[in-house]
């Protein structure tokens, strides 16, 4: 038998939900890495999602329940929660090559 599917969708009128950059840095997985730049990410794995995702690496889609990782700057220009609110989605592979050349 079919999942029923709820809708998540905020309702009209209501404002968006705050962002909590404190439960999205303790995602599993969640942890410090060191960019190709020198800069310090926090890297997260998400929980699954029915959302598609287009990979800042490849450029390719990130199909819906796909496993992947969320990307942001640790310390952004304009703050922690700017930084989270910039956060990207990409393939583990894209990810763990970004920036390096083999």
């Amino acid at each position: 038998m079919p999942k029923s599917r709820r809708s998540r969708k905020r309702p009209y009128g209501q404002p968006h939900e705050e962002l909590d950059v404190e439960r999205l840095a303790g995602s599993v997985g969640g942890r410090r890495e060191t960019g190709p730049g020198g800069e310090e990410f926090i890297v997260a794995v998400p929980r699954p999602s029915e959302k598609t995702y287009i990979c800042p690496g490849c450029h390719q889609e990130i199909a819906p329940f796909a496993a992947h990782l969320v990307a942001w700057a640790a310390d952004g220009l304009f703050g922690a929660d700017a930084a989270a609110r910039d956060r990207r989605h990409w393939h583990t592979r894209c990810w763990n090559t970004f920036g390096r050349t083999a």
